[in-house]
């Protein structure tokens, strides 16, 4: 039996493929992963309709994935907590001592490493 397709929300996505952010959307697509974008402004990333923030995704999201500054993460922190998520990855460069704080404060426990290797594939490649 085929296992259920996981959702993964990726904060800070971007259209600039040389971008983190852009490249986490086109990996975990390619591993299977239904991918939702979420930008503030953008309506459309690789393809696929983004959304403003964690909150607006409707239905399941089994992990977000941030590439952010510490700065602006610390902004979206609540609304993931409201959503109410499974895994709560921090990239690097997206974590400091007031990020990790704050979302424990949520409720929050986030995983401090990076997404793209964790499903298999290499952050540096292009595709």
């Amino acid at each position: 039996m085929e296992s259920e397709r996981r959702t993964v929300a990726v904060v800070g996505a971007s259209n600039d493929r040389n971008k983190y952010g852009n490249r986490a959307v086109r990996a975990y697509r390619a591993e299977g992963w239904t991918v939702i974008p979420v930008h503030p402004t953008a309506t459309l990333i690789e393809g696929l309709r983004a959304y403003p923030s964690v909150e607006a995704i409707p239905g399941r999201v089994d992990r977000v994935t941030i590439y952010l500054h510490p700065e602006t993460t610390l902004q979206v922190l609540e609304g993931i907590a409201r959503h109410g998520v499974g895994e709560l990855y921090l990239n690097p460069g997206a974590e400091d001592a007031a990020v990790m704080a704050r979302a424990a404060a949520l409720g929050l426990d986030p995983i401090q490493a990076c997404s793209i290797l964790e499903i298999g594939r290499n952050p540096s490649s292009p595709d």
